[in-house]
């Protein structure tokens, strides 16, 4: 069952994060949204660093993950890695496919 979470910065821009849970492990994650990211290609380390994560950490350790894996030559312009985990757990606490809770 695909789920989706999505979650809008403050004054910034909104990611958007689908993905399946398979024996509690992220897959098939896709995000997207209408935020900045340079060079665009760094895209795929955001995926990389969320598939194959438990599905039960904190949020605030899947922005650690995606803070880490973008490293410093990356710019997400307009959100932040805590935007990125905020979306991954509302996802996860979707209870429909392709819903999401606000």
């Amino acid at each position: 069952m695909t789920r989706r979470g999505e979650f809008k910065t403050p004054g910034g821009k909104l990611i958007a994060v689908e993905l399946d849970v398979d024996d509690g492990i992220l897959r098939n994650v896709v995000v997207t949204g209408d935020f900045f990211l340079y060079p665009e290609e760094a895209l795929v380390l955001i995926v990389g660093a969320l598939e194959g994560s438990p599905a039960t950490l904190a949020a605030e350790e899947y922005a650690t993950q995606v803070r880490t894996a973008l490293g410093n030559d990356v710019e997400l312009l307009g959100s932040s890695p805590e935007a990125v985990a905020a979306a991954v757990v509302r996802a996860l606490q979707s209870d429909e496919p392709g819903g999401f809770d606000s």
